[in-house]
Formats: C-alpha cells, structure tokens, sequence
C-alpha cells in the first residue's frame, strides 16, 4: 500500500496518523499531558531533595510515574484498538489520506511528536529514577507503612545509626542486592496491603545481607580496638533512688594478633561456626572454632548431646550474631528508667521515682494512647496523693519526669505490632538477655574436655561493682 505521494517508506505514517483518532488515545494523550502538567508543578519540590511528608512522596514518585506511563500506553493501545475495530467492520480504508513532507502542517505535526516524545522520555527517566531514590528513602522505610514500621523506625531515630540511610544496610551497594531487595519490597507490599505481615516483625531476617558486605564497609572488626572503659549507671527501687555504678574495662581487641573480643571471634583465619535450634538464635547446642592454623573444634552442649548439626540449621557467625540489634534496638523498663534518670530526663530527686516509674511501664495498656493519656497522669497522682508536700513544691519537676516515663513507654513499646518488653532479644552481654552465655554457659564441651570458657576476664575487667562513688572513676577525674 502507498500513499499518493509515492513512497512506501512514508506509508506508515498515514495509518498512524489515521488510527490515533480514536478515544482512548486521546485519553491517553490527556493523561500524558495531565501528568507533565503536575511534574512541572511538582519539580521544585523534587529538586531540592528528599520528601518529609510520606504521602507526598507517594504521589510524587510511585503514583505520578505510574499515570505518566500508564497514559503513554493508552495511545499505542487505542491505535490497536481502533484498527481491530476497523478491520472488523470492513470500515479499514485500502488507501490513506496522502501525507507528503511538502506539507506543511506535515511537518509541523512530525516536529511536535518529535519535540513531544523526546520530552516523554525525558520526564519519564526522571521520574523514574526518583521513584527509586524515593523508594530507597529513609522516609519510604520508616513511615509509608506507619503502622508496620513504627517500632522498627523508631528505634532506628534513637539509635548510633539514625543518620546512617536505611538501605546502606538492608541493600549495600551492587545491582544484585538492589533487585533482590525490590523483588522483596514486592511481597512485602502485598503483606501490607492485605495485612498478612508478622506482629512483631519476625527477626533474625534470615535473608539479610552478609555483615562483612555491609556493617564491614564502616566497622573493620580486624581493626585493633583496645580496651574501652565502660560505666553502668543503676538506681535502687528505695525512696532516694540511690545511685550506684558499676565500671568494666572491656576487652575490645581486634587485629592481627587475635586478641579481645574481636580478635578472638573475627580475628585473620578465625572461623565459627554454630547450630541453633530456634528462630530466634537464642539456642545454640553445636559450636565449631577453627583457629588461624586451621584447626577445627567441635563444642557441644552438654544437654544436647544427640543434637548434631546435620539436624540443626547451621550459620557461620558474623557480626549480626552478637551486634543483632545495632540499630533497632529495645530497652527493658529497669535499663531504660535508668538511663532517664542518669541524664536528668527523670529527676532523681522525686522519692520513689524509680520505682513509680517502672510499675506504671510495666502496667498493661490496650493502645498507645491509652498509655499516654493514663501513664503521666498516674505519676503526677502518686506524688499528689503519697507526698503533697514534694508536689506543691516540685510540681514542674514532677511533670517534666511524668514525660520523661511516658518517653521510655514510647520509644520501646508498639501495643498494635505485639512488641512489648523484652520482645527482640539483644545479644551484646548477658545481663538481660542470654547473649553471650548462649555459647559461653560452661556446658559447651569438645571431645577432649575442653570447654568454651566463661571466664570474665577473658572479654573484661570488673573495676568496681555497683559502688555508690567508684574510686577507678575518681582516680580518672570522671567523679569528685
């Protein structure tokens, strides 16, 4: 078939032109135009970085390119429509009105395809690759899906790691982790979509990047570490709320020479191995330690003797095992209340405010908002009832650590996910959790009758032992 003008090679053109008359690829061409008109609107915001509101970044970076393309793909569609329907009907001409590049609203009309596509392609590549900046937004993980993440976000805001973004963990860098992570952003989406997700959100996740292609890239666990002073703030349930300390000169370690923590665990050549017999890695009945020589030593629980490892699921440990909460982590109602009173968050001036507090978090409450309307109330209620003196006197004070309890309820406990006290196990010591007795816990055995040691001198000092004023920390000038 041609056209009047003779040329076989143009003869494409007149169908195009003739089979675009038709609804839907005007539609579409309105929605196209719909969409750039609200890209242009929109641009400033775009370039001047990352989105606050959450749902505005939705509409900006998901929904938006999502009409732009959607409509791109009505006009071909219809034109397809259109000539299915002409064939059809026996309305298909044999010949096409004649188009000639003589013509001048010809060429005007090529010249606007043209001006008009490359625009198309311009826009849709940029809205394309803010839709995954967007997606690999701090703001898109923590508060899109508030109600999912709430928890997790949170405890992220309070963490060492709060400025550190999201997927520099959770992805890292390379094309391989970044296609897995979307195609698992993809059931996760519908997990969310038809609440199907877990409450609290199953941890350990069993498919997380490796440690040493992620945590590695700041932390160099064969970096020499030295020995760290650390210093354990407490206060007693009495009515002074007496405040003691307790101080540790950890045993940090790391390099070449394998020693400390570090060197011990991670150390050039080290290599651990373990079988757990729970989810949650809380279990560990089959340890293997292969020094830098190669030597390899099997550990067995004492009360799993039949548990071996070809029964067991078996991991080679990396730093998440100990560090499994670097960034998400949970307090418990005692630590927690401490800390607020060290940092004068509550004041440890009001009698029994250790006490008060801690009862009143670990009392059951329906909703966060129940806990935020009865917590502060029920604190200001004891010291006006119990001590009516303290509370003419000290009232803003009272008030002030009334918010200071309410701020720990806050940060560590989500009524609608199940997280409450004590829900995420932290693996970094042994004091709350087992933590390092899950393998340390003098029941480990090797076939020689060596044990896994649980020596406290082997990971630190104990300098002083909930004193009321440590001499260790006089001596360095910390306390007068």
């Amino acid at each position: 078939m041609t056209t009047s003008s003779g040329s076989p090679r143009r003869g494409w053109l007149a169908p195009v032109v003739y089979l675009s008359n038709n609804w839907i690829s005007q539609l579409g061409a309105v929605v196209v135009t719909s969409a750039t008109v609200l890209w242009l609107v929109m641009l400033p915001s775009t370039l001047r970085g990352e989105v606050a509101n959450p749902y505005m970044g939705i509409l900006m970076y998901l929904a938006l390119p999502g009409i732009f393309i959607g409509g791109l793909i009505l006009i071909p569609a219809g034109m397809l429509w259109e000539r299915r329907r002409e064939r059809v009907s026996g309305k298909m001409p044999a010949d096409f009105p004649p188009l000639d590049f003589q013509n001048r609203e010809l060429r005007r009309l090529l010249a606007f395809i043209g001006v008009t596509t490359f625009a198309n392609v311009l826009i849709a590549g940029q809205l394309s690759y803010s839709a995954v900046n967007y997606m690999d937004s701090v703001t898109f993980c923590g508060q899109t899906c508030h109600t999912v993440m709430q928890p997790e976000f949170t405890a992220y805001q309070n963490s060492p790691h709060s400025r550190v973004e999201c997927v520099q963990c959770h992805i890292g860098p390379g094309a391989g982790w970044f296609v897995r992570s979307k195609v698992s952003g993809v059931r996760q989406l519908f997990a969310v979509a038809f609440h199907t997700y877990s409450r609290p959100i199953a941890a350990p996740v069993h498919n997380l990047r490796p440690a040493r292609e992620t945590c590695e890239a700041c932390h160099w666990p064969q970096q020499y570490g030295g020995n760290r002073l650390k210093v354990i703030s407490k206060f007693a349930d009495d009515e002074a709320n007496t405040a003691t300390k307790t101080v540790l000169m950890m045993h940090i370690g790391g390099g070449n020479n394998r020693v400390g923590i570090h060197g011990v665990h991670m150390g050039p050549g080290v290599r651990i191995r373990y079988a757990h017999s729970d989810e949650k890695r809380q279990v560990i009945p089959w340890v293997e330690y292969r020094d830098a020589s190669g030597k390899a030593t099997a550990y067995t629980s004492s009360g799993a003797k039949d548990a071996m490892p070809g029964n067991l699921d078996v991991r080679e440990m990396d730093c998440i095992d100990c560090h499994n909460r670097p960034t998400h982590a949970y307090q418990l109602p005692e630590a927690a209340v401490d800390l607020k009173l060290a940092e004068g968050s509550i004041s440890p001036a009001l009698p029994f405010a250790k006490k008060t507090g801690v009862a009143l978090l670990k009392t059951a409450y329906a909703s966060r908002a129940e806990a935020e309307a009865k917590i502060p109330a029920a604190f200001e209620a004891f010291y006006r009832e119990k001590y009516p003196d303290v509370y003419a006197a000290k009232r803003a004070e009272i008030e002030r650590s009334a918010r200071g309890v309410l701020a720990v309820y806050q940060r560590n406990i989500f009524p609608e996910m199940n997280v409450t006290w004590g829900a995420y196990p932290n693996n970094i010591g042994h004091t709350d959790f087992p933590g390092c007795f899950r393998c340390h816990d003098d029941s480990h055995v090797a076939a020689g009758g060596a044990k896994i040691t649980q020596d406290c001198g082997a990971c630190h000092n104990m300098l002083a032992m909930e004193e009321a004023q440590p001499k260790v920390l006089v001596d360095l000038g910390l306390e007068k």
